[in-house]
């Protein structure tokens, strides 16, 4: 029988609204991947806070719905995190973000314990844990993190050196850049950079080879959460033991399915 690999999104989650229909969805980087990965026949939990107000329970039911264990979601008195959002050409354009209850967002013991009974751990740049980061890699659970493109922020380089697959997005550099770049970046740590680069594809560095992958054509819908599902689609090839190659190729695919369709995942929206 095939293992199911169990993996812990943990940090920020928050509301998609699209501010020219008033339609709400649920998201944020950890919660996405957690749902890709149940996409893709995983098992995922996300651990996390949300609001005492309608979005709270809104983001509770929209994961739980998507078969993510919620076991470790806590609601806190105040507001769900807000994130505004414009389409222009096709593409989104995020606006202001209200951060509501994650600004206090904190591990506890029972949640350290819990993720690491995982088979992998993943966050990100917004997700508030980076200074507790080592207490999982210490117990020899994997990490993996979206930076997103923040290349040089200080969260960046709090995290990398606790950090075993290390994910960046910039579509503006040079090949020889990113490459300059990614050879830094290994050094702090990771065992592996990836650096995805929107229509041109994505580049992965293992501290020998760099890999090259492009992009698997298909109608663009909206933008929302094709990072987070590559993302999602490369940590699975990982966890299966793949090439390098395949892993992007799987991120890659996972991303096309997300760019078929409104918002971060196949789910009705919500207006309040």
């Amino acid at each position: 029988m095939d293992k199911l690999f169990k993996i812990a999104a943990v940090g920020d989650n928050c509301i998609d609204l699209y501010d020219q229909t008033g339609e709400a969805f649920p998201g944020g980087n950890p919660v996405n991947v957690a749902v890709y990965i149940k996409r893709m026949n995983g098992n995922a939990s996300y651990t996390g806070v949300v609001g005492s107000d309608a979005y709270g329970q809104f983001m509770i039911d929209a994961i739980s719905s998507k078969g993510v264990d919620t076991s470790h979601m806590k609601v806190c008195d105040g507001k769900t995190a807000v994130t505004h959002v414009q389409i222009k050409n096709g593409d989104r354009v995020l606006g202001d973000y209200e951060e509501g209850v994650m600004a206090d967002f904190k591990l506890t013991e029972a949640d350290i314990d819990f993720l690491c009974s995982h088979d992998l751990v993943v966050t990100g740049i917004w997700g508030k844990i980076e200074s507790q980061l080592y207490r999982i890699k210490e117990r020899g659970t994997p990490v993996a993190f979206d930076f997103a493109d923040k290349l040089d922020h200080e969260i960046t380089k709090t995290a990398l050196p606790h950090v075993d697959y290390a994910f960046f997005s910039d579509d503006s550099k040079s090949v020889e850049e990113i490459h300059a770049f990614m050879k830094e970046m290994m050094t702090k740590g990771p065992s592996v950079v990836v650096v995805t680069r929107g229509k041109k594809g994505s580049i992965a560095y293992d501290g020998k080879t760099f890999t090259n992958f492009g992009i698997i054509a298909c109608e663009v819908i909206d933008s929302m959460g094709a990072g987070d599902s590559y993302i999602a689609g490369f940590l699975m090839g990982i966890l299966e033991g793949s090439s390098i190659e395949v892993c992007m190729r799987k991120g890659a695919l996972s991303s096309s399915v997300t760019l078929g369709y409104q918002g971060a995942w196949e789910l009705r929206s919500s207006q309040y």
